[in-house]
């Protein structure tokens, strides 16, 4: 677009003409007549952009989201013979950032697991963490220990009484 608008200049037509031709604004035209008269052709590249440049290509991104489509090779299935196996026992059964990183780096895809995380809300995709078993409403239902995280507190069996406390609220 940028070398169409010098050389439809070069062809005569005037800043208001050039824009309703290529669907810009006139002000998008001059501004790249003021950069192409400044520098000259070199002006109508682009020039280098702020920031760490990405480690990964769209390419990589767009097999990182692929792999989301697709079961685990941990997850059970059943066969015609109602038997139940995975493709990979040793697999996770269950897409986790964690498994996604390790899947992409299967693939030759160097990427972490908060990389991972950024590319899925980019695409819309809302991350939580899967909710396990361990975890029953049932009040005969005994856990099986601690959570997965230390930094996670458990929940608090212990009822709070409804008695006023000694400040008098």
């Amino acid at each position: 677009m940028r070398a169409r608008i010098i050389a439809l200049s070069w062809d005569g037509l005037r800043v208001a003409a050039i824009a309703a031709e290529l669907g810009c604004h006139a002000k998008t035209v001059r501004w790249w007549f003021h950069r192409f008269n400044a520098l000259g052709v070199e002006g109508l590249e682009d020039r280098p952009v702020a920031g760490r440049p990405r480690r990964i290509t769209e390419a990589e991104r767009s097999r990182i989201i692929a792999l989301v489509r697709q079961a685990p090779q941990g997850r059970l299935t059943r066969y015609e013979d109602g038997e139940l196996a995975a493709e990979d026992e040793s697999g996770a059964p269950e897409w986790t950032l964690d498994a996604l990183a390790e899947a992409a780096r299967r693939h030759g895809i160097e990427v972490g697991r908060s990389q991972v995380r950024r590319i899925l809300l980019a695409e819309g995709v809302r991350w939580r963490r899967t909710r396990s078993w361990i975890r029953s409403k049932d009040p005969d239902f005994e856990g099986k220990g601690r959570g997965l995280s230390a930094s996670i507190p458990a929940r608090s069996t212990v009822r709070r009484s409804s008695a006023p406390t000694s400040s008098g609220r």
